[in-house]
């Protein structure tokens, strides 16, 4: 069994509806299963485990349960936030605006304000890149273009 987006809460307390909106499914786990060791984690998520235990370190991610011995076990939600820490980290979003994420959550609800205004000013960021990129795209387009045909013309003669 996969459970879907709309099945579960992401960490910050959110419906899981970023993937809901196109119907992917958020980590194919075990049924029934909820406590992974960071190896695994390292596995499923493609961070290391240095990375793991410095966004622990930091701050970046929330308490991670462990075993009577201190071994880490990551639960289901410690994977959603992973995902989310990703995708905040593939816009450029600064480690030190994700800290100040993290933060946030974890001081609840009626930090929901400050919330929606960090993230509303890293899709403005993220905007701006996009278009930079969008408008790099466009030369390349023509680079490759004018060199495609300048490589059929010398053909040709």
């Amino acid at each position: 069994m996969t459970v879907t987006a709309t099945d579960r809460t992401m960490a910050d307390g959110e419906p899981a509806r970023l993937a809901a909106c196109k119907g992917t499914v958020l980590h194919p786990r075990p049924t029934g299963r909820d406590q992974y060791t960071i190896s695994e984690v390292a596995d499923h998520t493609g961070l290391s485990a240095h990375t793991l235990r410095w966004y622990e370190r930091i701050g970046l991610m929330p308490h991670v349960d462990r075993t009577h011995t201190g071994q880490r076990r990551f639960s289901n939600r410690d994977l959603d936030w992973l995902d989310l820490v990703t995708k905040l980290r593939l816009t450029g979003m600064p480690v030190a605006d994700m800290v100040r994420y993290a933060d946030l959550v974890r001081e609840g609800e009626h930090t929901f304000p400050e919330r929606e205004r960090l993230l509303t000013a890293h899709r403005e960021d993220v905007r701006q890149r996009i278009a930079e990129l969008q408008s790099t795209l466009q030369v390349l387009d023509y680079k490759i273009d004018y060199y495609a045909d300048a490589h059929r013309e010398s053909e040709r003669v």
